[in-house]
């Protein structure tokens, strides 16, 4: 299984690692954990940790493998362990900014395919949330495919759909129920050897029942739903790729709490296709949407052909990555202070007294 994922590699990877063949294995991370690495090689999986020279050159965490990377690694001979030495370019980056006030970047998965977002159709259907995972998976470069959990739960599936439709214009939408068996084969469909998927959502709402149905047991932990809130309890803690039968690959992630945007422009732009469309519509080219006669979104809007809560949504992302854009400007000047002062520091070693 682990010889079959490394032939299934993209072509991409392979011609890469023709550069780092001599001495080097190449592999994939399926585990991270606080700088240490479970590498899928050829040979069977490894512990791994990068080596001092990846450290030194690396200034954001970003730069640091993450969860589906291709690395090249180089083998601690009768260990079963290796130093990674190189991290291959990524085909995709799921990512989002760190929760909480620091602004840097947290990626989520890499090197994915598809991007499954999971909700469930209790009372935690929520489309505002919906529109910011879409936001991300448009700039990812993965497929989105909204999977609506819990179905047996829900007293009108058609129109809970209708609704996810309205804001995911052309994606993908599955409801599914473990207890039935409603959508199961639909969403095993996507997972095509050599092909990687990735679960993302809010904590309970049904990633980790999905995957041990999925991969065929019973991997990850998983808790009754709690009777106050409809939720199922938290369980996965972090992120971890499997290999499925067919060759194909998942991701798991935790659950989020913050879906806070990173990098996202063209993404905004992908979500909400419908509101630039209307917007180039309006009669003034620097209408702000507001009171000005012949504005296309008013229109559209009093004539019930958008929700003026999802023009509000629309606008508060915009205003959250302006606001991004000024930060992320700055902490780029100190990096790039960083990476240089690095430079001037090797070439320049301090002088022996």
């Amino acid at each position: 299984m682990n010889t079959q994922l490394i032939i299934n590699a993209p072509q991409n990877i392979l011609d890469q690692f023709k550069n780092y063949e001599d001495g080097y294995v190449l592999g994939r991370v399926v585990l991270e954990h606080k700088k240490m690495y479970k590498v899928i090689t050829e040979h069977g999986e490894w512990l791994c940790e990068i080596s001092g020279k990846f450290h030194y050159q690396s200034i954001l965490s970003s730069d640091y493998p993450s969860v589906g990377d291709w690395v090249a690694v180089k083998e601690r001979t009768g260990e079963d362990k290796g130093i990674i030495e190189k991290v291959l370019n990524r085909n995709s980056k799921f990512s989002r900014k760190k929760a909480g006030n620091e602004t840097e970047e947290q990626i989520v998965a890499v090197n994915i395919d598809e991007l499954m977002i999971v909700t469930s159709l209790n009372d935690d259907l929520n489309l505002r949330r919906l529109e910011r995972y879409l936001i991300l998976a448009w700039e990812s470069g993965a497929n989105p495919i909204i999977i609506l959990s819990k179905s047996d739960l829900c007293e009108n599936i058609e129109t809970a759909v209708q609704e996810v439709e309205s804001i995911a214009m052309g994606v993908p939408i599955i409801p599914i129920s473990i207890k039935t068996g409603t959508g199961l084969d639909e969403v095993a469909r996507y997972l095509q050897p050599g092909k990687t998927a990735a679960l993302i959502g809010s904590s309970g709402v049904g990633k980790s029942t999905l995957l041990n149905h999925l991969i065929g047991y019973q991997k990850q932990l998983v808790q009754e739903i709690r009777e106050d809130d409809s939720k199922g309890k938290h369980t996965t803690t972090y992120r971890e790729l499997f290999v499925l039968e067919n060759g194909s690959c998942i991701i798991d992630t935790p659950g989020m709490r913050e879906i806070q945007l990173w990098e996202s422009s063209e993404g905004l732009h992908s979500g909400f296709s419908d509101v630039d469309l209307l917007a180039d519509k309006c009669r003034f080219r620097n209408c702000t949407h507001q009171s000005e006669p012949g504005c296309a979104i008013r229109e559209a809007i009093q004539e019930g052909e958008l929700d003026e809560s999802r023009f509000q949504s629309y606008l508060k992302l915009q205003r959250e990555l302006a606001y991004l854009d000024r930060k992320t400007d700055k902490r780029a000047q100190s990096e790039e202070r960083k990476k240089w002062k690095k430079i001037s520091q090797s070439s320049n070693p301090p002088r022996k007294r």
